[in-house]
């Protein structure tokens, strides 16, 4: 008899253990919405016929403003001096880089195929810094033009006439920051 009292106190323990570790259930609060967002400005999926005129005005701007920075100068043969047309295409790329601080860019010198490797690359590096010389004259900083000469390595046009070699004589301008926030002007 002395076994099962044994026996049944310590299953009724156990039962009286076991009950007072269960987890007590978990009382949700209601939930209540979440106050509404202030609405987010979107994007006309049709624009207005004059707001799509505005819009390309400005691709159309922003396109010629890129290409008037980017446009080539030329040089006569020979030569490190800017011609007439070379200064007034330097004059517009002035409006852009005072427009846009951000932009800076980078002249590379080009030659012609006649001449030595040695010199070609020197001229070159002389007509690049012509140009940085003349933007920096007129206001802009110096921090933001770097200058590269090619020599005769990389030629606009294949051929050994004269137009071919008039059109390797030049300098080409790269963007190299601040293009992605280029304003037209």
């Amino acid at each position: 008899m002395m076994r099962v009292s044994r026996l049944t106190l310590v299953l009724a323990s156990a039962t009286l253990v076991l009950g007072a570790c269960r987890k007590k259930p978990v009382v949700v609060a209601p939930q209540t919405e979440p106050a509404p967002a202030a609405p987010q400005p979107t994007r006309p999926t049709n624009p207005t016929p004059a707001a799509r005129d505005t819009m390309e005005e400005y691709r159309a701007k922003l396109a010629a403003t890129r290409a008037r920075l980017l446009e080539t100068i030329y040089f006569e043969y020979d030569a490190d001096e800017l011609r007439d047309d070379a200064k007034a295409n330097l004059d517009a790329k002035i409006s852009v880089l005072n427009a846009n601080p951000a932009v800076k860019i980078r002249i590379a010198g080009h030659c012609d195929e006649r001449g030595s490797d040695e010199y070609n690359i020197a001229l070159g590096r002389r007509r690049a810094e012509a140009a940085k010389r003349y933007l920096t004259d007129r206001g802009v900083d110096a921090s933001r033009i770097e200058t590269a000469s090619f020599g005769r390595e990389r030629p606009a046009v294949q051929g050994t006439t004269e137009e071919a070699w008039s059109r390797n004589r030049r300098d080409e301008f790269e963007l190299i920051a601040g293009g992605d926030q280029l304003r037209a002007q």
